[in-house]
Parts: C-alpha cells; structure tokens; sequence
C-alpha cells in the first residue's frame, strides 16, 4: 500500500484533533501531529495507542518559536522522505491570560497583543511553509492548507472592530497567496491554500457563540468533515486562493 503522509500543526485539540481522528480512520493515512506539548496532549497519546506509532507520530512544535518548527522539521525529515498534505490548525482570538480579547475601537489597540496575533496567524503558518515545502515538492499531487477566516478578507468587512484578528488573517491570507505562487514555480501539482471552517464549537469561539445561530455552529468532527472534503476538491488552478467550508471561494 502506498501511504499518504500528512501533518497536522495543533493537533492537540479542538479542530486539529478532529482532523486527525477523521484522518486515521484510512488505513493509507501516516500521520504526524504536533502540539506544544505532546506529553500533556492525553487524547493524541490515547490515539498513539489505538493506531500505533507508525499509523500516528506525535511531534512537539510551537509555531510561535522558529528554532521549534526547524527542529520538528528535521525530526519530522529523519523518518519521512516526503509529506502529501500539510494542514497548519494555528490562530489566535483571544488569551484571557494576558488580557488579550477581539478589539472593539481604536482605543483598545495594545502592540504586544498585536504582535501575538501575527505571530500566531500570520508568521508561525508561513514559517511552517518556509521549512517544511521542501517535502512536498516531489512532483505529485500536494496541498497545504492553512486554516484563515473570512474576517481576514478585506472587502468582506462591514463592521469594522477586531483589528489584530481581521489584520493578522489579512496577512496570512497574503503570504499563502505569495506563496502559492513562489512554490508554483518548484512543483506544479503543488497547491497552497486558505480555508475558513466556519464558526466551529472550540475554544477560540466559545466566548462569542452567543450571536452565532444554532444551526451554523458545528462541532469539530463536522468542520473537519467539511474541510476534508474542500481539500479532495482542490486542483492546481486553485492554488494561492481562499476557500470557505462549502468550498466556495472568498475574495480577498
């Protein structure tokens, strides 16, 4: 059988871990999931057990730390010639922690805040890019997918508010784009896209759930469905672009 290589970034919880439980119920599927801290990540280890070590490898990375993601890369390269798809789980909305929440006005602009919000969103999935295309420029079929929202689309804001959130998506969307085009050039079958799941029922929504209506809340598993099947969709052609969870797309 000829496996399908796939890493996950945040695999730990929420909608990475419905990813990778819909994803190893193929047998053909080698995955790799990454967590910040993998020896704390109970439900990934409990996977491990069921599926095994070479149906499920867990690997720490914080997308937050470069030298992080170098040494996953490496790690990740020492037991893998190659990787077949690639999806980066990564945002940031709010940290109650450091007092960090959506921004309503100008007013509330903090520059540390909006410095973990790119970090998060928009550098740490480009940064993953950057070290791990190399495995995925071996001339078949390829995608990575980055997790964005429709908020970072600039000519789909309408009520303005939220500034690091809608600014560092706007960014990511940017680099996927600039990307995409950049990796064309190396792999044609290569694609490189964004995906908005939607409003999913984890953390990062919990706090704002209330104006969402019941109906266009979805559980993780279901987002992870509706995600899963936008990727098998995907062609060449669509590369660079930014795609909702019905698999339409959304205009910068």
């Amino acid at each position: 059988m000829s496996h399908k290589h796939i890493l996950i970034q945040g695999g730990a919880r929420g909608l990475g871990l419905a990813l990778v439980n819909r994803l190893l119920a193929d047998e053909g599927n080698v995955i790799t999931a990454t967590a910040r801290d993998p020896a704390a990540s109970q439900r990934l280890i409990e996977l491990q057990d069921t599926y095994g070590e070479s149906r499920l490898a867990l690997q720490k990375l914080d997308i937050t730390d470069e030298s992080s993601i170098a040494s996953a890369r490496e790690s990740l390269g020492a037991r893998q010639e190659r990787l077949d798809l690639m999806i980066i789980c990564a945002g940031l909305l709010h940290d109650e922690a450091r007092g960090m929440w959506p921004e309503k006005k100008l007013a509330d602009l903090d520059p540390s805040h909006l410095a973990m919000s790119f970090a998060v969103n928009a550098t740490g999935p480009a940064l993953m890019i950057k070290h791990f295309h190399d495995l995925m420029t071996h001339g078949k079929p390829t995608v990575i997918a980055i997790i964005s929202a429709r908020i970072g689309s600039i000519s789909d804001n309408r009520y303005g508010g939220w500034y690091g959130y809608r600014a560092s998506k706007a960014a990511q969307n940017q680099f996927t784009r600039t990307a995409a085009i950049e990796l064309s050039r190396q792999a044609k079958q290569l694609i490189c896209v964004g995906l908005h799941p939607g409003t999913v029922d984890t953390s990062l929504s919990e706090p704002f759930q209330k104006r969402v209506p019941e109906d266009q809340l979805q559980s993780p598993d279901q987002a992870a469905g509706h995600i899963l099947g936008v990727i098998a969709k995907l062609r060449p052609e669509d590369s660079g672009l930014l795609f909702d969870w019905a698999g339409k797309r959304i205009e910068p």
